[in-house]
């Protein structure tokens, strides 16, 4: 059975947010290409996803991130004549990569505010594949990288797979969505569900969810069903139909990812 699954080829990343916490540094570029050494946040989350075997990444963006897409697209001719006059062979070549690292697909962002909103905008480049969904924003530098364990994990057990992190602060109980499920072995839990932001005294484990997601496409089907449940002007989130897809019998594990460090750009 293991034999027929299908390999996780595709990826979905949000980057349709405004950015407010980096204002006015974000009124014109966009938090995600905010540059950490000599690469924007984003490419370092491309690349991880590369690595970890992803073929086709789409970037669900709004009217303001221009500036993702022409990163990622071929340099202009007088970009690739100016690098060749100054004898900047190196610099051409790695700028060349950027643009081959993977099959890109732009979707603007369309529906209500909510982070469930973009894999619905991407379900039907997605199709019927499992996936990975993350955030332009924020990411766990681990070796091998978080992205490359859940791939792992997935073609072991055909689960979907949330990434995690122990929690290090009390007041991060107050930020992040805490795993509630039964441990199956250290750092690994099946799910039963996850509160949001529940406070460290109702928390009922150290496992925060941050990081992204390995989700199977059945997923979709409980997403409509979520999605036309919210009442009007309701922000649209992924975690009830998480519990949906729990509650219809998939498995749904949570990994802490391994010697992970977590990193959200909108932090100090």
């Amino acid at each position: 059975m293991l034999m027929n699954k299908k390999p996780v080829r595709k990826a979905i990343i949000a980057a349709a947010g405004f950015g407010t916490r980096f204002l006015p540094q974000t009124k014109a570029l966009p938090k995600e290409m905010l540059p950490i050494v000599d690469k924007p946040i984003i490419q370092y989350i491309v690349e991880e996803l590369v690595d970890a075997g992803i073929e086709d990444i789409v970037i669900v963006t709004g009217y303001h991130k221009r500036s993702i897409e022409d990163h990622f697209d071929n340099m202009s001719a007088d970009l690739r004549a100016n690098l060749k006059q100054s004898n900047k062979l190196e610099l051409l070549e790695e700028t060349k990569k950027i643009s081959n690292l993977a099959n890109f697909a732009y979707i603007r962002q369309k529906g209500p505010y909510g982070n469930a909103t973009p894999v619905l905008n991407a379900e039907h480049l997605i199709g019927n594949e499992p996936f990975i969904y993350t955030f332009a924003d924020e990411f766990i530098l681990a070796e091998p990288s978080r992205f490359k364990q859940i791939v792992e994990l997935h073609a072991r057990t055909g689960s979907s797979v949330f990434t995690c992190t122990p929690v290090l602060k009390d007041a991060d109980y107050n930020r992040y969505g805490i795993i509630a499920g039964d441990e199956l072995e250290p750092g690994l839990m099946r799910m039963s569900t996850i509160i949001e932001k529940p406070g460290k005294e109702n928390a009922p484990s150290n496992f925060a969810s941050v990081g992204g997601y390995l989700l199977t496409p059945d997923i979709f089907e409980h997403l409509h069903a979520s999605k036309n449940e919210i009442p009007e002007g309701t922000e649209f989130y992924i975690q009830p139909a998480i519990q949906k897809l729990i509650d219809s019998g998939s498995e749904v594990l949570a990994m802490q990812v391994a010697n992970g460090q977590y990193y959200d750009t909108g932090d100090n």
